[in-house]
C-alpha cells in the first residue's frame, strides 16, 4: 500500500454517519471515510454476528473491544481481542467473521 495526497487530518469517528450492513445473522455498523483507494473503517458487530459471504479483500484490521473469530475458508479460526490485530493481503485466504459478544474493529483496506 502506497499512501499519497492525503494531508494531516483527524477523524471523530462518533461524527461519520453510521450504515448498517446486515450479516446472515446480527448487524455490522460501519463509519467509513475513504482517503483515494485507501478505506479507513470504525465496525461494530452486534453479538451473535455472522458474516453473510466469504471475503477475499485484504486488510488490516484491530480488535479495539469485545471479541471476533476470523473464519479461513480452509478451516482454521483465529480470536481477536482487544489489542490484537490481522493483516492479509486482497486474494490470499477466503475468510469470513462472526462474533458472540460483540465486537468494535478498526480496519484499513
Amino acid at each position: 500500500m502506497e499512501i499519497v495526497g492525503i494531508p494531516f487530518g483527524t477523524t471523530d469517528w462518533a461524527s461519520i454517519p453510521r450504515t448498517e450492513h446486515p450479516g446472515a445473522t446480527g448487524m455490522a455498523y460501519w463509519r467509513t471515510c475513504t482517503f483515494g483507494k485507501i478505506r479507513v473503517r470504525m465496525v461494530e458487530y452486534t453479538a451473535g454476528y455472522l458474516a453473510d459471504h466469504w471475503c477475499v479483500k485484504g486488510h488490516i484490521l484491530l480488535c479495539t473491544e469485545g471479541q471476533l473469530d476470523t473464519e479461513l475458508a480452509d478451516g482454521r479460526v483465529f480470536t481477536l481481542t482487544p489489542g490484537m490485530s490481522y493483516q492479509m493481503s486482497d486474494n490470499a485466504e477466503p475468510h469470513r467473521s462472526r462474533t458472540v459478544t460483540g465486537a468494535t474493529l478498526f480496519i484499513v483496506d
